[in-house]
């Protein structure tokens, strides 16, 4: 899970905000930072206010304060799914349907994420499994662009910058945001079966994670060069093109439409903690979930993803503004919500 929230819609985007070979070190050295948060996630993990779930939160916070939390919640969650549905399908239309209405492809993905949502949390948990099992090795077909005849070691120089500027720290702000994801799971330790070995579990995720982001920049870097790698709109999605096979002619056309699986997961579980942080906000925590409440949820949500799509992704200006938002948005929760747990852990134990 960890592993796979972290590897949306950043990842085809990725090499356009670092380009320069030395930041390879900054996906290395972010990527072992991040451990830091892994940390405070685990502990909270094995606190035993994890597996009260909801009172668990309010035995720490108060339930005044939960509600607060849930409803700034909510905002950074219609974020993060707006910019990873958008994109997908701005991917999609791009390569496979170019004369598409795009507002179809939202209603489309918006149905299967309610299907696999309305089964609950622990299907939609389980459906992990499946996402990864069809996702996880697609990196492994760009194997072969580290070996091209016309790879030189010097596609990776320089690798200790000239000078330091504001580009620089975005690029360490976008690795920071691209990192993060693993945060939101600390609304679901109700439903996971053990946590005594959480720490390294996720360890191994995220570092799966930090693996994958450093093989996929350095294959583009020797695919592209640093000087035309800026010029691609995405660069990964431009790489498959070049893949063949005896059997299919567009072999990007199918891992894109595969590659849905990952976004179904991510759009579904997010969609189940959008719902339980409604209920919150909402004083009705204690009364039953139904498929209506979930419903009514995608109906917000399909508004947002339409207006938003009208309004501001259809045209590049504006869809750099939702996109610098959730950079800015995904680094701060992966910062701050671990950091938060940690803290009023520490406070509760001496307490």
């Amino acid at each position: 899970m960890v592993n796979r929230m972290q590897m949306l819609y950043f990842v085809i985007i990725m090499p356009v905000f670092l380009i320069y070979p030395y930041r390879i070190w900054v996906i290395i050295l972010v990527g072992l930072l991040s451990q830091i948060s892994i940390f405070m996630l685990s502990k909270w993990f094995t606190s035993i206010y994890a597996s009260k779930g909801y009172e668990g939160f309010v035995e720490l916070f108060g339930e005044r304060s939960i509600r607060l939390l849930a409803f700034i919640g909510l905002g950074f969650i219609l974020l993060k799914i707006t910019v990873i549905t958008l994109g997908y399908i701005e991917v999609t239309q791009y390569f496979i349907f170019p004369s598409l209405n795009t507002n179809w492809m939202i209603l489309f993905i918006l149905i299967i994420c309610w299907y696999v949502s309305s089964h609950g949390m622990t299907t939609t948990i389980r459906f992990v499994v499946i996402a990864f099992l069809c996702t996880s090795w697609m990196f492994l077909l760009l194997f072969n662009f580290l070996f091209l005849p016309s790879n030189t070691i010097q596609d990776l120089f320089p690798l200790i910058p000239y000078e330091w500027t504001m580009k620089s720290w975005k690029g360490v702000l976008f690795i920071c945001s691209a990192l993060s994801g693993p945060e939101y799971l600390v609304l679901l330790a109700p439903w996971f079966n053990t946590r005594k070995k959480i720490f390294s579990y996720m360890t191994i995720g995220n570092a799966f994670t930090i693996f994958e982001y450093v093989f996929l920049f350095i294959a583009s870097l020797f695919f592209f060069g640093a000087h035309y790698l800026e010029e691609s709109r995405f660069p990964m999605m431009e790489m498959m093109r070049y893949l063949e096979s005896p059997v299919f002619e567009r072999i990007d056309m199918i891992l894109i439409s595969v590659y849905l699986i990952n976004f179904v997961f991510a759009i579904s579980l997010f969609m189940l903690i959008f719902y339980g942080a409604a209920r919150i906000t909402l004083k009705k925590s204690e009364d039953q979930t139904t498929k209506s409440g979930l419903a009514i949820c995608y109906g917000i949500l399909f508004i947002c993803l339409f207006i938003n799509n009208e309004l501001l992704w259809k045209k590049a200006t504006n869809q750099n503004i939702l996109l610098e938002l959730e950079i800015w948005a995904g680094a701060l929760t992966y910062l701050l919500v671990p950091l938060l747990l940690f803290i009023s852990l520490k406070r509760k134990g001496r307490g």
